[in-house]
């Protein structure tokens, strides 16, 4: 017996109103109206997400650092030499400022190692990961197709070196407060709220910024410069470890460490944390830190434009 198999076509109308429906479900579809505000926060949300993913080690980072310094000059030296041992012309300084102020040296210490951490996390949170999205890979090309003018993406980088930098800084009081030797706990107060919050906001803003300059100026192959050249030295003579006013018998250094972001950060937090301590006049700070952000936030994005689209 014989079968046959009966395959018939649609007929044509059905055919017709398929496809006017697809094309009605596309026509009625919400069409994106991507803005500014929106891709912002999408490219910070993505800047967070990678955040957590390494967040033990970005936590180990912020952490080390302070807690070596803190442990051996706020612990180790007042244990072997009942108080703390420091030499060169740093030492003589910070003794000084700690024998003229009746403090010891974890109340000096607290604010410059806020500083200290502000610049640290500030330049690296923005720093190398720029030197990997510029690699030959160049994973920054997918931002930069935003619908966002690249100089957006500038001011992106920046607000996410800042947080960094910021949440770094605040590690270091937990620290300070429970790492010292018996009866050296660190004497600080907070005078001025509002201050305080300016001051870290503005110097995490400036370390961040210099951050991206950093980044697209350098070459990726001399990046190891960065820590010889620029982060040691501005740590060792960023009146970390003593008040600027504390300079006065070495008149050249003290004037020339004025080219110093650091000197600045250290100074304004002391001047709020420590007021017992001799400071530089909040106005020139606040004027520094202030316009320091805007100087290098310009020149930032300048590069930072100049680099993706070459």
């Amino acid at each position: 017996m014989a079968t046959s198999t009966n395959l018939e076509a649609p007929p044509a109308g059905a055919a017709e109103a398929g496809g006017a429906g697809v094309a009605a479900l596309i026509t009625e579809a919400p069409v994106p109206h991507p803005t500014l505000a929106r891709t912002f926060a999408a490219m910070m949300a993505r800047e967070f997400r990678v955040l957590r993913r390494n967040a033990v080690a970005t936590f180990t980072r912020a952490v080390m650092q302070p807690l070596l310094f803190v442990f051996v000059f706020a612990y180790v030296f007042p244990k072997i030499g009942g108080g703390f041992m420091l030499g060169g012309a740093a030492g003589g300084a910070a003794r000084a400022g700690a024998a003229a102020s009746g403090v010891n040296f974890a109340t000096i210490l607290v604010p410059g190692l806020m500083a200290s951490m502000l610049l640290m996390q500030g330049i690296m949170a923005v720093t190398f990961p720029l030197v990997m999205e510029f690699s030959w890979q160049r994973t920054i090309e997918d931002r930069a197709l935003a619908p966002v003018p690249i100089r957006v993406l500038a001011v992106q980088k920046i607000s996410a070196g800042a947080v960094q930098s910021f949440i770094g800084a605040l590690i270091v009081f937990p620290i300070v407060l429970l790492v010292h030797a018996s009866g050296q706990a660190p004497s600080v107060h907070v005078t001025n709220w509002a201050l305080f919050a300016l001051i870290l906001v503005a110097a995490s803003m400036l370390t961040a910024a210099l951050g991206l300059l950093l980044g697209t100026i350098m070459d990726p192959r001399k990046m190891q410069m960065l820590f010889a050249v620029i982060l040691l030295p501005a740590t060792m003579l960023g009146c970390v470890y003593y008040p600027w006013s504390a300079l006065h018998s070495i008149r050249w250094l003290q004037i020339l460490v004025l080219v110093n972001p650091m000197v600045y950060m250290s100074e304004g937090l002391r001047a709020v944390l420590t007021p017992e301590l001799g400071h530089m006049p909040l106005w020139a700070v606040l004027l520094v830190l202030i316009g320091g952000s805007v100087v290098f936030g310009y020149l930032g994005a300048r590069t930072f434009r100049n680099r993706v689209l070459n």
